[in-house]
């Protein structure tokens, strides 16, 4: 009677599952994270080993997540749990932006209330109750992405303690001299009705018509009107803005460029720059008939021409070394009310007052006031066609055209801005530039073009707009004069304010008086007077979250200042990078990073930006719940995230696939380890030379993993795993090895050698994806066997691998290896060509014959002793010297590899064909392999 050898053969058992589920596996999982306080614990145990800082950038609490805040919170992940595993304690302390003007918005348009009706203090109470719960929103999001750290203790830019830290960042930054209060034109959102900051800008294309204007020369100071009839010359300027034509105070003309005064073909003499005179008389139609004279624009300094709206108003002809040849005609239509190259070439002139009387005839809503006549109540975005129309009507208009070009708009009501002057509180970027600049020589950049990008940034920044005329936000600390009017601020009021935050929070100074917030005794410096009023304005607040790194790595134990790395998006060299490294140098002299790391932008799978208009966003909530928080970490680690990256459901799909290469790898070694003692292992020096190469080829896998930790280069660590799991793994070592595990005897040592390697080998591989995949590790980690080394608890309480120096070949078994499997592949592909052939069906039916000619003779010899059946997975490989006909080898020259059908008869345990299968009595079905496992 046959026997069934079946529950002889040491077969996987495992309770991974093969399907991974993670969208219904996942939360569960996190549950238990938080019952056990994995951070908590990660801190504990990483006490008094070296800090490492990752300083939060602070999303804006608004809104859902998107696919690029998870990206951002992924990659900071990344870090952190790698730094935890390689002998550092990083905490992570999560932070949001909770201020502003989009918070403000949001309430007032889903509010039944009017503005009017309730008082700031009420209103910033509906602020911060809005901002608590899109922190909770995110917070809950962030913490579903697998992202761990001290969720319950983070800092938000509207605490007391955080707003009283700011109050001192303000207070160093105005003893030093850098806070000023000035006329001077800003960004300006006339739908909002505040100032902005660069970093607050976007810019997008609009059409627009552009005119070319002309002012009559009414002041030639003597050098035309010998030449031409005054009362047909002009300065022609050309400006894409109608609206500031009724602002302007001066031409400017560049001093070495070249002008020319030019009759043209309709009897009018024209002034303009000499490059750009035919190009722009060809748009009017007309061509030149003489050349009057050439000359650099420093001569015709001090010129006047009548203002073409305002007869009575003169514009004075000046010089700036703004004034290029790109466009227009070189004379350059100046209003210093609305451009800052204008205000500033202005104040230059004592003819010009840029003070008090200074045009300014837009109000906040971006209409004209009574000072602009006729105009006034029209909307500047609606005032070309009635200013062109009267320009045109008393002839000023030499030319039009209409172009698209890149205008400014507000970040967050993505609506036109204007440059409009306004008093406002700047921070002075002239007075630190050199050293914020220098500080930029300290710091490490990734990717390098990082510090080329933020200087240029620092070095093009003269001022920067602090103040906003909103109330959701931390106020300015200034006091005025209540008889003079002076500005008063000092130490002793900046330590009053700071106390008085930390102890009541912002809203304090709306429900004190400034007597009352003042230390008694308090005078004004000027005049004497002793009672004050207060200023009404908030801080910017890019000057908010700039100040994180003195509100919260100053101030909380667990963290340290300057912070080891930034991480954020490009965007941020105008926005988070910036703020801090200014609000830092002025306030400390000193960067607050050590590290910039920069990412890219998400887009969709064709490399177009997403945009909710074009339907090709992808939430991250609905990508966790068709596949889970681990395929979304997987995605962020698959590309260079230093460049912009690629999101679609065909990724996702691919991803999937990666992902499940890995996880079968590790679900095909946990089922052969369940009777593995990880405490009884086989000793390197005492293994089967296959199990010494997977080793040595895995210790390679952990060099390079680890120096792309280091790098921060993510997409290098998945792929380079997967190549491990899918190439070197599945397709050579665990195919070979399978036959070890389930037939040799359950406690050969062949078969412990190979359970000791694959051990090792997963034990390791685990530890390297616990920063990536957040829960498939852990998962793996808990259905494992551990050693008495090993922190049970979380693969995150141990140590990523390091590099061993024992395992490694030398350049001659580097060498044979090598050629093994060269040859290997040579006869898989013999061996495909043959069961296509129904020569054979299975490889183990398989007897290979090997040809070796001449050439291969001496590679081949270095090999010859190898166990060749296993390393093909064959039942008989006979070496014959000479030529001979089959399959000639491709990646082992010389060799020629035959294949038949082996006529031994097969063991029916092993299913190897054996010519001694028959020979044991009592196993008569079993080769002598099998006949000895089964008796033991």
């Amino acid at each position: 009677m046959p026997q069934d050898y079946n529950s002889t053969i040491n077969l996987p058992k495992t309770d991974f599952p093969m399907r991974a589920g993670l969208p219904k596996r996942e939360p569960g999982m996190l549950d238990s994270f938080y019952e056990k306080d994995l951070y908590g614990n990660l801190m504990k145990k990483n006490e008094g080993k070296p800090l490492f800082v990752l300083h939060d950038g602070p999303p804006y609490a608004n809104g859902n997540i998107h696919i690029g805040t998870a990206l951002n919170k992924i990659l900071k992940d990344f870090i952190v749990r790698y730094k935890n595993m390689t002998g550092y304690q990083a905490p992570y302390v999560p932070g949001w932006d909770t201020h502003g003007l989009p918070i403000e918005s949001a309430i007032l348009k889903n509010s039944k209330f009017k503005r009017s009706e309730i008082s700031d203090v009420e209103f910033r109470g509906k602020c911060h109750e809005f901002a608590m719960k899109w922190v909770d929103t995110q917070r809950t999001s962030f913490k579903r992405l697998g992202v761990i750290g001290d969720w319950d203790h983070p800092y938000l830019t509207l605490s007391k303690e955080f707003e009283a830290k700011q109050i001192k960042i303000f207070g160093e930054m105005a003893k030093k001299g850098y806070i000023y209060k000035g006329l001077k034109p800003v960004y300006w959102c006339p739908n909002d009705e505040t100032a902005l900051a660069e970093a607050e800008i976007e810019y997008a294309d609009d059409p627009v018509t552009t005119i070319f204007v002309k002012f009559p020369i009414s002041d030639d100071k003597g050098m035309l009107k010998d030449l031409c009839d005054l009362n047909t010359a002009y300065f022609v300027i050309w400006t894409t803005t109608t609206w500031t034509i009724p602002g302007n105070m001066a031409i400017c003309l560049n001093p070495d460029l070249s002008y020319s005064a030019i009759t043209a073909s309709n009897g009018e003499t024209y002034v303009m720059a000499t490059e750009l005179a035919e190009a722009v008389l060809k748009k009017a139609g007309l061509t030149a008939e003489k050349t009057l004279l050439t000359a650099p624009g420093r001569e015709f300094e001090f010129m006047e021409a009548v203002h073409p709206l305002y007869p009575e108003r003169r514009s004075l002809v000046i010089n700036g070394d703004h004034v290029t040849l790109d466009a227009g005609t070189g004379c350059v239509h100046t209003a210093p009310a609305y451009g800052v190259d204008d205000f500033n070439v202005c104040k230059k002139y004592d003819q010009i007052d840029t003070g008090a009387t200074m045009v300014v005839n837009v109000n906040a809503r971006g209409r004209f006031t009574s000072d602009a006549g006729k105009y006034e109540g029209i909307s500047v975005f609606k005032a070309h066609e009635p200013i062109f129309a009267d320009l045109q009507a008393d002839g000023y208009i030499l030319a039009s055209e209409d172009i698209v070009h890149s205008y400014p708009h507000c970040w967050r009501c993505k609506k036109p801005v204007i440059f409009r002057a306004t008093e406002q509180w700047f921070a002075s970027v002239n007075a630190i530039k050199e050293t914020a600049v220098a500080a930029c020589d300290g710091i490490k950049w990734n990717p390098e073009w990082g510090k080329e990008r933020m200087v240029s940034m620092i070095r093009e920044r003269a001022d920067w707009c602090i103040s906003r005329q909103r109330t959701w936000g931390v106020p300015i600390p200034i006091f005025y004069c209540e008889k003079c009017g002076h500005e008063y601020v000092s130490a002793a009021s900046i330590d009053a304010v700071s106390d008085l935050f930390a102890r009541e929070g912002s809203d304090a100074w709306y429900t004190h008086s400034a007597d009352e917030i003042l230390p008694a005794g308090t005078t004004c410096p000027q005049c004497g007077h002793d009672h004050f009023t207060k200023e009404s304005d908030i801080m910017d607040v890019w000057f908010d979250s700039g100040s994180s790194h003195t509100g919260v790595l100053d101030t909380r134990k667990d963290l340290q200042f300057p912070a080891d790395v930034y991480l954020e998006g490009g965007d941020q060299y105008r926005g988070w990078f910036q703020s801090s490294m200014l609000t830092s140098i002025a306030a400390k002299g000193v960067a607050p990073y050590k590290q910039i790391i920069t990412h890219g932008w998400t887009v969709d799978g064709e490399g177009k930006a997403m945009h909710k208009s074009l339907g090709n966003t992808i939430a991250p909530e609905d990508i966790i719940k068709d596949y889970g928080a681990d395929i979304l970490r997987l995605w962020v680690a698959s590309a260079d995230y230093r460049q912009d990256m690629r999101i679609s459901k065909d990724i996702l799909k691919q991803l999937s696939d990666m992902y499940l290469k890995i996880r079968n790898t590790a679900r095909y070694i946990l089922g052969n380890l369940a009777d593995f003692d990880p405490d009884d292992p086989v000793a390197y020096d005492q293994m089967e030379e296959l199990d010494k190469w997977a080793l040595v080829r895995f210790n390679a896998l952990v060099e390079r993993v680890r120096a792309a930790y280091d790098r921060y280069e993510y997409h290098t660590i998945s792929h380079g795993i997967h190549n491990f799991c899918a190439v070197e793994m599945s397709n050579f070592y665990l195919d070979i090895i399978k036959d070890r595990l389930y037939c040799d005897g359950k406690n050969s040592l062949s078969r412990k050698s190979a359970q000791t390697a694959i051990y090792r080998i997963l034990d390791g591989l685990v530890r390297l994806l616990a920063p990536i995949l957040a829960f498939t590790a852990e998962e793996i980690w808990a259905a494992m066997p551990h050693g008495k080394d090993a922190d049970t608890g979380s693969v995150l309480y141990n140590d990523i691998p390091s590099v061993r120096d024992d395992y490694t070949f030398t350049p001659e078994q580097e060498r044979k290896w090598s050629n093994l499997l060269a040859l290997r592949n040579d006869v898989n592909k013999a061996l495909e060509i043959a069961r296509a052939q129904k020569i054979v069906g299975k490889p183990l039916d398989a007897a290979v014959t090997l040809y070796i000619s001449q050439t291969a003779k001496a590679p081949f010899a270095e090999i010859a002793g190898e166990d060749l059946e296993q390393l093909f997975i064959v039942s008989q490989v006979t070496v014959v010297d000479g030529e001979g006909a089959g399959y000639p080898s491709t990646e082992f020259p010389g060799v020629t590899v035959a294949v038949e059908a082996s006529q031994a008869p097969k063991c029916v345990r092993c299913w190897c064909h054996d010519e001694h299968v028959g020979q044991d009595a009592e196993h008569p079905e079993l080769c002598p392999r099998c006949a000895q496992a089964v008796r033991e």
